[in-house]
């Protein structure tokens, strides 16, 4: 929470705000100094609100309350220059969740890594009665990283889940697979 901070200058002092008759009286200057040192936390956060309110600009104390106004989490173990990249790509991610591209952002902002996604999802039509329907009967989706060390992906991967859990819609079952050098070490299968 923002509060006074000793030794802020304020760059509308109250005093001279006063006529110049009031200049010398050394109580008043006392008093309003008092003020001014309440009061500039206050105007300095006002003359940079729109600062206060840009991702890439706001203290870090405030991401997670920006991040409340986007629907996103920050997680607090993440380095700042990561909370401030989920927190101003919010929107555009929520335009496009649900899809690949949605998913894809979603992972790079997690790992900083390019995903390969495969899906069971197709569309199709046909002039003709009861002909098949495209795709899976059960949709998924898999979610491949391929890494030069899949041991210090590690940390990250339950990370990974978490957000797959989120992002993928509730029908569809997710598989996540770490590779090194094109070959699968792990995979695992949620729904």
């Amino acid at each position: 929470m923002r509060g006074t901070l000793p030794g802020l200058p304020t760059a509308h002092p109250l005093l001279h705000q006063l006529p110049a008759v009031y200049l010398d009286h050394p109580f008043l200057e006392r008093f309003l100094s008092a003020l001014d040192e309440v009061l500039s936390p206050v105007l300095l956060t006002l003359d940079n609100l729109p600062a206060h309110l840009h991702p890439r600009t706001a203290p870090e104390d405030l991401l997670a309350w920006l991040a409340g106004w986007v629907a996103v989490e920050v997680d607090a173990e993440r380095p700042v220059t990561q909370r401030r990249a989920v927190v101003s790509s919010a929107v555009t991610r929520h335009r496009q969740r649900g899809t690949r591209e949605g998913l894809a952002a979603a992972v790079r902002v997690e790992t900083g890594l390019e995903p390969d996604i495969t899906e069971s999802g197709a569309t199709g039509w046909s002039t003709e009665p009861g002909s098949p329907l495209p795709g899976s009967a059960r949709p998924w989706v898999t979610v491949r990283l391929t890494v030069p060390d899949p041991d210090a992906v590690a940390p990250t991967r339950l990370r990974l889940e978490k957000l797959l859990a989120a992002e993928v819609p509730a029908h569809v079952v997710y598989q996540v697979e770490v590779t090194a050098e094109g070959t699968t070490v792990e995979g695992t299968e949620t729904s």
